[in-house]
């Protein structure tokens, strides 16, 4: 009991700190792993096999960590070295991508393909960030993208913010759809060995259904503040060519075949059998030993605050697992919904929403993984039902409020710091009716498909 009390409490006060924001999330997370570490298992339980299995070093040196063979066995208990290895992987193939300025080069081009009009701008934008947010961290996708919105924004004078809100969103959408889109699958997926194919059949076609949605909503919603002409001409000219942001064209050759590898190693690894932490080790090797003296640069610039964040957070779910604590709360999931599918399945995507909404969604799944985990194994439902409703409650609920995902947060900070402000009223009257039609949308496909 005085070791349950102990995970929850340290729990309770990470989330806090969390929302907060005072202290840097990395140094919350690590704190309180340690504290579950020493204090939970350390000096209450005295439980040496606990701290073993929750930093879970061992599962890295295993077959099934690298290549899923049948006969391999891979951990999933403790902190996901796979989730850390596949993002650190993937930071440095992106950080690649962007010095050879490949995603600049994409938004001038999708720029000038829809003629600089503002209105077919607005949605090509969004379909990209939903696109791109498929394949890299909606983070990274967010970055680039509001920056050159507010570059062309300023030359094709319209007001960014609608813009920039529509890019946030579909973002997480897309994210939504892949296993390596979003920080939540990424751990969904390693955590209970689902494929990038089991997402695209799944969530995938869910968050395809949803972008029509939202792109008619966002339409109907900032269509007036899209075509407000303030009587100033634009000057195409002044508009950089596409070729201008290829800095280096072998660089930008190398990191676009790097970039279609991992594509197809993703999209494949199911039958190659290779698992993402492969992935993500291959992907960054070749990255650095292509980029010659400036791999030490591309190590220097990947995000480690992020990756430690992660590190701590395991620790931090791991005390709750080892304690029990993730089982009760699948057992009153369970209790909650009388055995009735339909009902467990809506209490999950709709918790799973309005929590990502409240804080940060990369915690909450996290947390609920081995919760569904123990709720399909004790109440005999699919796993994958549940998953999929964890998947596309946390993923699209985290866009509901500027807090909720980590792409909100550097969306707005970005554009703070360009001077176009974003509040929580402006931001959440757009963002969540879109939460909700996505929600709603996803858990009537899942009744309707899988119940």
């Amino acid at each position: 009991m005085a070791a349950q009390i102990l995970a929850v409490t340290i729990f309770i006060v990470m989330f806090v700190l969390i929302v907060l924001d005072k202290i840097e999330r990395h140094y919350v997370t690590l704190g309180c792993g340690l504290l579950t570490i020493v204090g939970v298992f350390g000096i209450v339980m005295k439980d040496m096999e606990a701290i073993v299995e929750t930093l879970n070093f061992k599962s890295i040196a295993t077959l099934g960590f690298w290549y899923a063979a049948e006969s391999a066995e891979e951990s999933t208990a403790g902190i996901n070295w796979a989730t850390i290895i596949f993002i650190a992987g993937m930071m440095i193939m992106v950080e690649g991508m962007a010095k050879a300025g490949f995603f600049r080069w994409l938004c001038m081009l999708l720029a000038k393909l829809v003629h600089y009009k503002t209105i077919p701008l607005f949605i090509a934008f969004m379909i990209m960030s939903a696109g791109l947010a498929m394949f890299i961290d909606s983070i990274t996708v967010i970055l680039f993208l509001v920056a050159v919105t507010i570059e062309l924004a300023k030359l094709l004078k319209f007001n960014p913010i609608p813009m920039i809100l529509s890019e946030i969103f579909c973002a997480n959408l897309g994210g939504s759809a892949t296993m390596c889109g979003d920080p939540p699958n990424i751990i969904i997926g390693t955590s209970l060995g689902y494929s990038f194919g089991d997402f695209i059949t799944n969530t995938g076609i869910m968050a395809g259904l949803s972008l029509i949605l939202v792109i008619i909503y966002f339409f109907f919603v900032f269509r007036k503040e899209l075509t407000v002409q303030n009587g100033e001409t634009v000057d195409i000219s002044a508009i950089p060519s596409p070729k201008e942001a290829i800095l280096n064209k072998k660089e930008f050759a190398i990191s676009s075949v790097i970039f279609a590898c991992a594509v197809v190693l993703l999209v494949t690894h199911e039958q190659t059998r290779l698992t993402v932490a492969f992935i993500g080790t291959f992907i960054a090797v070749v990255t650095l030993l292509t980029s010659g003296k400036y791999a030490i640069e591309l190590l220097k610039k990947v995000d480690y605050k992020t990756l430690l964040f992660f590190i701590g957070l395991f620790m931090v779910v791991g005390g709750l697992e080892q304690t029990s604590i993730l089982e009760m709360i699948a057992g009153f999931i369970g209790e909650i919904s009388g055995n009735n599918l339909y009902l467990m399945v809506a209490i999950i995507i709709w918790l799973s929403a309005v929590a990502s909404a409240l804080v940060d969604n990369i915690p909450f799944a996290a947390t609920m993984v081995p919760v569904i985990k123990s709720l399909a194994a004790v109440q005999g439902v699919d796993l994958s039902i549940l998953t999929w409703a964890l998947s596309m409650g946390t993923d699209i609920g985290g866009s509901a409020t500027p807090i909720g995902a980590s792409a909100n947060v550097v969306g707005i900070s970005v554009a703070a710091k360009n001077g176009h402000l974003i509040g929580w009223g402006k931001y959440c009257k757009a963002a969540v009716p879109a939460t909700v039609i996505v929600v709603l949308v996803s858990m009537l496909f899942i009744f309707a498909r899988y119940c």
